[in-house]
């Protein structure tokens, strides 16, 4: 009972330009957590020039009354969770679309989800993960995805309790940094090496 008045007490809302400074305070909380600080590279200039963000509310030194800053069109959306009593961010969903080839839908992939300690036990990330399944089924979607550290049980048996699934079958992958540079060089037939010969290539679907 105590968790259902709490919930109702929550605002959740998109970030605006304005938000940028908490969103990237909440990212490197998350990666504390994670005992990863030292692999965070985002400033608050990479976080206004990639995400999108809401338009913001009326100025009040705005010489024109009414006046709002335009939305602005990025790779990734924040949903931000509002303690109303507080009127403080108590968390975020950081989460941009996908798209199923077998499914042949849009889905959307949920890159962070963080609640601050100080607000935990409310409800707030079944809350902020129930905002994100409206949003699937609001663009025809057939999933939400996301990722969790192996070590984060507490974290994985929250998401089951929601009815999440392990992805046994699948094994994450990725290129970046100098990787990315050489893997471009592979890009001709004439760079295609016997690696890419010797088994079948397949991807997610």
């Amino acid at each position: 009972m105590a968790e259902q008045q709490e919930q109702q007490e929550a605002v959740i809302r998109h970030a605006t330009k304005e938000d940028v400074p908490t969103i990237l305070q909440l990212i490197h909380e998350l990666a504390a957590y994670e005992h990863a600080t030292h692999e965070v590279l985002a400033t608050e200039s990479s976080l206004l020039s990639t995400l999108t963000f809401s338009p913001s509310p009326p100025s009040s030194t705005s010489t024109t009354t009414g006046t709002t800053t335009p939305a602005s069109t990025g790779y990734a959306k924040t949903l931000l969770i509002i303690d109303a009593p507080t009127s403080t961010v108590a968390g975020m969903a950081l989460y941009f679309y996908n798209y199923s080839t077998w499914r042949g839908a849009p889905g959307v992939y949920l890159e962070d989800l963080f609640v601050r300690p100080a607000h935990r036990r409310k409800g707030y990330g079944r809350l902020l993960l129930g905002a994100l399944a409206k949003e699937v089924l609001r663009v025809g979607g057939a999933r939400l995805d996301w990722s969790v550290l192996k070590w984060n049980q507490p974290s994985i048996e929250f998401y089951e309790g929601l009815g999440a699934k392990m992805m046994g079958e699948w094994v994450g992958m990725r290129v970046e940094g100098e990787g990315l540079v050489a893997l471009t060089g592979k890009g001709s037939a004439e760079g295609r090496g016997e690696e890419e010969e010797e088994g079948d290539l397949e991807g997610v679907h």
